[in-house]
């Protein structure tokens, strides 16, 4: 029996951060879990801001020209970020927007979609990457985020005695559910499968 494809995303655990002492902004967690053949990762987890949202919406655009991609919620000059409701609807609006473009096989193509997603780097470090400019390629980016994240020190231990990352798909997880990829957090919850629905 073939497997469906599925890939469920999540944006959650907004923040407030910090940039100097009179700027702050707030980020989100973006939650991966996918069977798809088209991600390097199978289960990821990173933190981005709005105006990186913005950002990947007009790379994406500028490649898709014919498509009509959906909106980001609208960036209102009276959102209040100390405002639960505020964050909650901007929360809601970036999670629908990214749900209808991973629904898209010509921008489920983009590199930038797979570096925003699985990855910190910025959309400066983005952009050289996909264009050729660094020395690392998009696999490399997103499995050296990846090994970055790993939730159980002794499998660092074990990568350092030699063992390659071909093989990280086939480790089995602490959750008991055989072999999965669920071993990457940036201080995410862990992510069980009753979270697919």
């Amino acid at each position: 029996m073939h497997l469906q494809e599925f890939v469920t995303v999540l944006v959650r655990d907004p923040r407030i951060q910090k940039e100097d002492s009179w700027y702050s902004y707030i980020d989100y967690e973006i939650f991966i879990h996918t069977n798809s053949i088209c991600f390097t990762r199978k289960t990821s987890c990173v933190r981005r801001r709005f105006r990186e949202f913005v950002w990947l919406r007009q790379r994406l655009q500028s490649h898709a020209v014919l498509l009509q991609l959906p909106d980001l919620p609208s960036k209102t000059p009276f959102f209040n970020m100390n405002n639960p409701h505020h964050v909650d609807h901007r929360r809601q609006g970036l999670q629908e927007f990214l749900e209808k473009i991973l629904q898209d096989a010509l921008l489920l193509s983009d590199s930038r979609l797979h570096l925003f997603l699985q990855t910190q780097l910025s959309p400066e470090d983005m952009e050289a990457c996909v264009s050729g400019q660094t020395k690392y390629s998009v696999a490399d980016a997103i499995h050296s985020f990846a090994s970055l994240n790993r939730r159980f020190p002794i499998e660092e231990e074990e990568r350092k005695k030699g063992k390659n990352d071909a093989d990280s798909d086939s480790e089995s997880s602490s959750s008991g559910l055989g072999p999965s990829d669920d071993s990457i957090s940036c201080g995410c919850k862990a992510s069980p499968a009753s979270e697919e629905s």
